[in-house]
């Protein structure tokens, strides 16, 4: 059985590799700043990650990767083309995956650069899948990017459409507002109820009869979401047949040849997705300049919509299909909206991955 020094030294060897590839070493606090986050993940972090006070702090976490302290720290020294690598313990509460470490090492490529953000992609998918070879794992692709560009093609209102965008990594929410905004399940029994008070009686009688203020919202809020419900109901269902179409891309599992040419197809209805598909085929292009195998290598839409919250464009991971018990043994993606977040007005493409180095010590061992 190994034990951490095994997975320290392994660690280590994945440091030098990256290092070797062009990447600048870079360090980061184990204690990273609650809010921000909380700004990123939503309320949902606090089940995964560990939370404490600190007295000149405030609310810190154990950092729960290394994505967004290393786009903090890049951005706040200069939104300039760098290559990084790093390694550590990341710490994540695991009560849903028993058996599985709640710290472990991670160690990781990230690439800011604007200059070819697809053969950017390319780098880091095929500098990991060169580090990972001999355990012939297999690889699973996916690209944010579709989806959104899907969302923001409807024939809706932009409220819907934010509303959409901002579930879309929650895809059973994302699924219940589909439905509903698509006419395909009924309003709540008691909205539509309020709806029709505030329609008869009007929203300020409405709250009158609600009695005092109580909670954080005030007034004024209370009215307006009263308002925006009112706008959204009004609204036409969006059509059938946008439904099938975005229930055809969210459902979208097949090599990634295929799946450009579904995608080709689907741009001629919903023209909206037509610049990602084009990434997409450049991407491969890129990809096979590498030496990856693309007609075989596999492209799920909607890869990674549970686990990784912040990406936007291309996503990957690394899978030993002879253990489904492991987590995946690398994975990674592009995030250019969160430097743009943490940036504070400034923004530069980005796209990394990280590796597990006791997933590939365990698949190692097994192999001999």
């Amino acid at each position: 059985m190994m034990g951490e020094s095994a997975v320290r030294a392994k660690s280590e060897q994945l440091f030098n590799y990256f290092q070797a590839a062009g990447a600048q070493p870079v360090e980061t606090d184990i204690l990273q700043p609650a809010d921000t986050l909380l700004d990123l993940y939503g309320e949902d972090i606090r089940g995964r990650a560990y939370v404490t006070s600190d007295p000149l702090q405030g609310e810190v976490m154990l950092r729960p990767d290394f994505t967004v302290p290393v786009v903090r720290m890049h951005m706040q020294n200069g939104a300039e083309p760098a290559r990084y690598t790093y390694m550590g313990k990341v710490f994540r509460a695991q009560e849903h995956e028993m058996g599985r470490d709640n710290e472990y090492f991670q160690v990781g490529y990230e690439v800011f650069d604007g200059t070819d953000p697809v053969a950017a992609d390319a780098e880091v998918f095929a500098l990991i899948a060169e580090a990972l070879l001999p355990l012939k794992l297999r690889a699973a692709t996916g690209d944010f990017a579709v989806l959104l560009a899907a969302v923001n093609g409807l024939n809706t209102t932009d409220r819907r459409k934010a509303a959409l965008r901002r579930h879309l990594w929650r895809p059973r929410r994302f699924r219940a507002l589909l439905d509903r905004f698509g006419g395909r399940k009924p309003e709540p029994e008691s909205r539509v109820r309020m709806l029709a008070e505030a329609t008869k009686d009007g929203v300020a009688a409405l709250m009158d009869r609600a009695g005092p203020e109580v909670g954080l919202r005030s007034r004024a809020e209370v009215e307006a979401r009263i308002a925006a419900l009112q706008e959204d109901a009004a609204a036409p269902a969006i059509s059938a047949g946008e439904l099938e179409i975005l229930d055809t891309i969210i459902g979208l599992r097949e090599t990634a040849p295929n799946a450009l040419e579904h995608l080709r197809d689907i741009a001629v209805d919903l023209p909206s997705i037509l610049p990602a598909v084009q990434r997409i085929e450049r991407r491969l292009t890129a990809l096979d300049a590498r030496g990856i195998d693309v007609s075989s290598l596999d492209f799920e839409a909607s890869y990674g919509r549970t686990t990784m919250e912040y990406y936007d464009g291309f996503v990957f991971g690394f899978y030993a299909e002879t253990r489904p018990d492991l987590p995946p043994v690398a994975s990674g993606g592009r995030y250019d909206a969160l430097t743009r977040v943490l940036g504070q007005g400034r923004s530069i493409p980005a796209v990394g991955g990280v590796i597990r180095p006791a997933e590939v010590l365990t698949l190692t061992e097994g192999a001999q």
